[in-house]
């Protein structure tokens, strides 16, 4: 087929559940093209000698060569390409903003859409774990130990990287579920948990070892794992999951929760569930949730799913600002969710006996653009208003967690509390790696992913030293 033709194919659209239905329910959106779909999609790619697509992968798939094999109907070679550069790519395909990497760079999007790279990475990713058994054939021994603290998806792909140049690898979770954000902080109409599960199956059976409830800085320090342990090399990626609060009047009150928090019930703990499930979370028919960008999203979308009406969405900016996905803020609107753009809230408004029943709001204008280069807001003044509500959520970032960096006191940190790495992501300790969260600051789970992957070569470079 040549380019013209290719160029005349249309987008394929991915099936979803309707709005009406998945509002009601945690069972995943959006529902992966069918076969006729995925190769049609695949033909839609123009094979560039000079593939940008690629440089705009944080894991380096190979994409042309890999929708050359999904249009040529070869799905394990496609499958063989794909898990060469990524260990987990039934994640990456369903969370990965490709929109703003990948598809950013593809040459088609310039005079039409992109090439829907996600779409087909769920698609071979999910026929290969129903179509195919395991071709894992584990390298020989090294002999040398790795330390992964952090089960997320930065230390997971460090730890199958790890796994495949024959070193031995355990990962240290804090949680009693491996998975890090994609088992805490993404919802299960997001992202499956049973895809999880089976990602890090496969790691385990590449030989990667999983120990859980282990809160390294507490269980162990680093020093620990270094001499008493007996680690040739600790690569730390416990990500940054302190939540950030605004500090403005009544988030002592009840009904107040920080993203994290809400979410993890929800999503780990399974209080979609209660009372089958033990843990609960506080249903009301009115929630505000504060913030802009994914996990803001991923909040009022499930405060939609448990019966609020309205789940309201605050952010101080307009839309165009928004830092989250395209796909999720459509999806947000069609399933009912109400944003109030360009307002900021000063104050929680509680009843008499402690609980949430309002959040106050003023109204913001654009100005000037920030660092981030979007316009700062600047509040209007006497514009105040209420937002009836009874839970209220904060979604407006995380941050460093101390407990490692304090009891490991000669790792090299920022004014932000985030550890210091070199060119190598080595840090102030020799042996010792950091990256994802805790390095960069909160971000996207596949850049913590190509920061494992990187981690994972400089760590290979210096154990053969």
């Amino acid at each position: 087929m040549n380019t013209a033709d290719r160029m005349k194919i249309p987008r394929q659209a991915m099936p979803e559940q309707e709005p009406q239905e998945r509002s009601h329910n945690f069972q995943e959106v959006n529902l992966g093209l069918a076969t006729e779909a995925a190769r049609l999609e695949a033909e839609r790619c123009l094979r560039c000698r000079n593939a940008k697509c690629v440089t705009g992968c944080p894991v380096g798939v190979n994409i042309p060569h890999f929708m050359e094999a999904v249009a040529e109907g070869d799905l394990n070679r496609a499958a063989d390409i794909l898990f060469e550069s990524n260990v987990l790519p039934g994640i990456t395909g369903r969370v990965c903003p490709q929109e703003i990497q990948c598809e950013a760079q593809c040459i088609r999007g310039k005079k039409s859409t992109s090439a829907a790279v996600g779409y087909l990475e769920r698609f071979v990713a999910d026929w290969a774990r129903e179509n195919r058994p395991d071709q894992l054939v584990p390298p020989p021994s090294t002999g040398k130990r790795v330390a992964v603290v952090g089960g997320g998806p930065a230390g997971l792909t460090c730890a199958g990287e790890l796994a495949k140049k024959g070193h031995q690898v355990t990962v240290f979770e804090a949680m009693h579920k491996p998975g890090g954000v994609l088992v805490y902080g993404i919802p299960e109409f997001r992202l499956p948990k049973a895809i999880v599960d089976a990602e890090v199956d496969k790691l385990r059976r590449m030989g990667v070892r999983i120990v859980c409830d282990v809160v390294v800085g507490q269980t162990y320090t680093i020093r620990d794992l270094l001499d008493e342990e007996g680690f040739h090399a600790v690569f730390i990626a416990n990500g940054a999951g302190l939540p950030i609060f605004q500090g403005i009047p009544g988030e002592q009150l009840k009904g107040v929760y920080s993203a994290n928090e809400y979410l993890t019930r929800v999503n780990l703990m399974g209080a979609f569930r209660f009372p089958a499930n033990d843990t609960p979370v506080i249903r009301a028919p009115q929630i505000a949730v504060v913030g802009g960008g994914n996990v803001a999203m991923d909040a009022v979308r499930t405060a939609r799913r448990l019966g609020a009406d309205p789940a309201t969405l605050i952010y101080r900016r307009s839309r165009e600002e928004m830092p989250a996905r395209a796909e999720e803020v459509k999806h947000a609107e069609q399933e009912g969710v109400v944003f109030d753009m360009l307002c900021s809230p000063v104050e929680i408004l509680g009843t008499e006996d402690g609980w949430v029943r309002a959040v106050r709001c003023q109204r913001m204008e654009l100005g000037e653009p920030d660092a981030s280069g979007r316009r700062s807001p600047v509040p209007i003044a006497g514009s105040e208003f209420e937002i009836p509500c009874q839970v209220f959520i904060e979604a407006i970032g995380t941050r460093a967690n101390p407990l490692i960096t304090q009891t490991t006191p000669e790792l090299k940190t920022n004014k932000w509390g985030y550890i210091e790495i070199d060119a190598n992501n080595m840090t102030s300790i020799p042996g010792v790696f950091a990256g994802g969260d805790i390095v960069r600051g909160a971000a996207t789970v596949i850049l913590a992913m190509g920061d494992g992957k990187r981690t994972a070569a400089a760590i290979n470079t210096y154990l053969a030293k």
